[in-house]
């Protein structure tokens, strides 16, 4: 079984270079031109479902990338489910959510581990760990996903930057130490792996 796990389109607040967390940002037209030609690379590759964050620039991308796969295949995109579970929405940066990237993880700010010792990493007020993604994201695989080996050949999950990464941890068995290993997902980039009902491994990261 294949799971492709792509991060959602740009918007406005990426563009600006905001800290976006679980605040609920539209994407913005490179996100959706960006969703569309995804579809339409993926149009002829059959996925059995679709799972996305609840956010709505997760939403939009998956019901246009869906768009592009249905098309191309001639079929309705109805015919492609796409189910949100909310332990695929965003990792919470709490009270720093609008706050300038540049500001958040500047060398005199106590978040500045965040990409370069993400094991030093403090909770902010209001937000999440990374162990805290890591340990929903585990939660899905194993409840969600994992049960339907040999019921499905190949599923999408929708979401995050740091959300995929926290379950890429899971996919490739690794510690928060190498959270971002092989670095943050660009928009639309879609990143694969396989399970034979006992390991995953990665055939594209």
């Amino acid at each position: 079984m294949q799971l492709y796990v792509v991060r959602h389109g740009q918007t406005v607040w990426n563009a600006e270079g905001k800290l976006q967390g679980r605040t609920d940002i539209e994407l913005n037209q490179n996100g959706i031109d960006a969703a569309v030609a995804l579809g339409r690379q993926l149009a002829g590759t059959r996925f059995d479902k679709i799972f996305s964050s609840p956010l709505k620039r997760a939403v939009h991308t998956a019901q246009l990338i869906r768009q592009g796969i249905c098309e191309g295949q001639g079929v309705a995109p109805e015919s492609l489910e796409i189910q949100t579970d909310p332990r695929l929405i965003e990792m919470s940066f709490g009270v720093g959510e609008g706050c300038s990237c540049d500001e958040w993880f500047a060398d005199s700010s106590p978040y500045r581990f965040f990409f370069t010792e993400p094991q030093k990493f403090p909770k902010p007020p209001q937000g999440e760990s990374f162990e805290d993604v890591m340990a929903r994201t585990k939660s899905f695989a194993q409840e969600i996903i994992e049960p339907l080996y040999q019921k499905a050949d190949r599923l999408m999950i929708v979401a995050h930057g740091a959300l995929n990464k926290g379950l890429m941890c899971y996919l490739q068995n690794h510690g928060v130490e190498d959270y971002w290993l092989n670095g943050l997902q660009e928009n639309c980039q879609a990143s694969v792996f396989e399970y034979d009902g006992k390991v995953w491994r990665t055939i594209k990261g």
